[in-house]
This record gives C-alpha cells, sequence and structure tokens, in this order.
C-alpha cells in the first residue's frame, strides 16, 4: 500500500512538469523559443539580473548568517523570524511591500528622488525583488553549515597564531563549503524562478522588466501557447538541474564528513 502511494504521489508531482517538457521538445517549441526575441531577451535578463543578486546575497548575507550561527544575543529569536519571513511571505505581498517602502509614495521614497533614484519598474528593482525573496535561503544555510564546522579546528588555527580573518577563509569557509554552495544554488534558483514580487514592484516591461517567469505568464495571455511552454520548459530543466546539485553537494557532505570522522 505504501509503495502504490508513493507511487501515486510520484506521478501526482512529476507527471506535469514531465509532459510539459516533453510537449516542449517534441513539438520543437524548445528549440523555436530560443530564437524567438521575447524569450531569449526575457533569458537573458533573468540571467544577468540573477548574477548580481546573488553576487549581492553572497557579500551581504553572509556576515550575517555567521553572527547567527555563532553569537548569542538578545533579540536573535526575532532576528532570525525577520530573515525567514520572506519565505512564508506570499510573493505579491513581497512586492507590494517592497513598493510602499522604496516606490516613489513609498517610505523612502523621497529620498530616493531627491538623489535621482527610481527603483520602481526598473531593472533595478527586479534584482531587489530578488535579493528580498532569496537571501534568506542563503542565510539559512550558511548559517547551517557554519554551525556545522567544529570550534576546535578554528581554536587550532588561533593557537598556531593564524587572525580572524585567515581562519575564517582557511577553516570555516572551506570546512562550511558544501553547505554555502548549496544554498548559492538554491538562492540562484529562487531568484530565477522570481514572479510576484517582480510583477508587483518591477513591472513586466518586455528588455527591461520581463524575465523568464514573467514571459511565461505574458505569453499564455497573449495566446503564445507554444512560447510560453517553451519558457516553461527552460525553467523546469533549471530547477530539475539545481534539485540534482544541491542533492549532490549534500551527499559530498556527508562523504567528507564520514571521511573526517575516520574508519
Amino acid at each position: 500500500m505504501t509503495v502504490v502511494l508513493g507511487v501515486l504521489v510520484g506521478l501526482f508531482l512529476g507527471l506535469p512538469v514531465t509532459v510539459l517538457v516533453v510537449r516542449a521538445l517534441v513539438g520543437g517549441s524548445f528549440g523555436l523559443a530560443l530564437t524567438t526575441p521575447a524569450v531569449t531577451d526575457a533569458l537573458v535578463l533573468s540571467l544577468v539580473t540573477t548574477a548580481i543578486s546573488l553576487a549581492v546575497v553572497i557579500a551581504v548575507a553572509t556576515p550575517v548568517a555567521h553572527l547567527l550561527a555563532r553569537r548569542q544575543f538578545r533579540g536573535k529569536s526575532l532576528v532570525e523570524a525577520i530573515v525567514d519571513l520572506p519565505i512564508v511571505l506570499p510573493p505579491s505581498v513581497a512586492g507590494l511591500a517592497l513598493l510602499l517602502t522604496f516606490g516613489r509614495r513609498g517610505l523612502f521614497g523621497d529620498e530616493l528622488a531627491a538623489v535621482g533614484i527610481s527603483l520602481p519598474f526598473t531593472t533595478a528593482a527586479v534584482i531587489v525583488a530578488q535579493i528580498f525573496v532569496s537571501a534568506p535561503f542563503f542565510i539559512r544555510a550558511a548559517r547551517a553549515g557554519f554551525i556545522g564546522v567544529e570550534r576546535d579546528f578554528e581554536d587550532a588555527g588561533r593557537v598556531d597564531g593564524a587572525n580572524e580573518r585567515q581562519i575564517a577563509w582557511s577553516i570555516t569557509v572551506p570546512l562550511a563549503g558544501p553547505a554555502l554552495a548549496a544554498g548559492i544554488v538554491m538562492t540562484w534558483a529562487r531568484a530565477l524562478g522570481e514572479f510576484g514580487a517582480t510583477i508587483m514592484f518591477a513591472g513586466n516591461v518586455a528588455g527591461r522588466t520581463q524575465t523568464l517567469p514573467l514571459v511565461v505568464y505574458g505569453e499564455f495571455q497573449s495566446g503564445d501557447l507554444e512560447s510560453s511552454i517553451a519558457a516553461a520548459a527552460i525553467l523546469v530543466v533549471a530547477a530539475f538541474a539545481v534539485l540534482i546539485a544541491v542533492r549532490g553537494l549534500r551527499w559530498g557532505r556527508a562523504l567528507d564528513m564520514r571521511s573526517a570522522a575516520g574508519p
């Protein structure tokens, strides 16, 4: 009974996306989409914006993750809850919140306008939306990675005369590497698939804010089902590759831990 139930659940979860990808490949729309300007422009925009947002997340969120992993302070649980909040927020709510904060009539609208910055409905707004929804995934993974690093290794480095920066780069980061890598992959995937916050805060402007998920929606609304299917298939393939990569990284971490533990 359990096996049958497992098969049914697997079919329910896997069959729709399989049908989507097969339809794109068999129907020829997958290859055709790669020569369609709307799809190719959105693909390039998605790759560029996700690369920028990922770089910002790594630079800003890594110290935060290390702080949450290694320090105890008053209000830490509240900070962790705030960090995790974008994960559970509906994407449309996240986009509306960003608009009310950084929009022209938002909380910081006048201050941004005073220095000549207008975020809504720009490519920069796409990046901000991606950072907002994807950063928690990296922070959670990095925090778990840093917690898993034995402090004895870091203490040994201090005894040998290494400073904190050398310890971080030579000991902490390499040992937490698999978790950090998994966090990077998941963060990029979340940014790539972002839809709700982007369309609310950045809009759906072709060539400027129209990322690949927005093309799926836009082409479907306009009646071009084949282009919508092809763009969706690209996202499915990317998501599947991400999941395989994350599982591989976790398996590699398990092997590293087993090797470190010895026979």
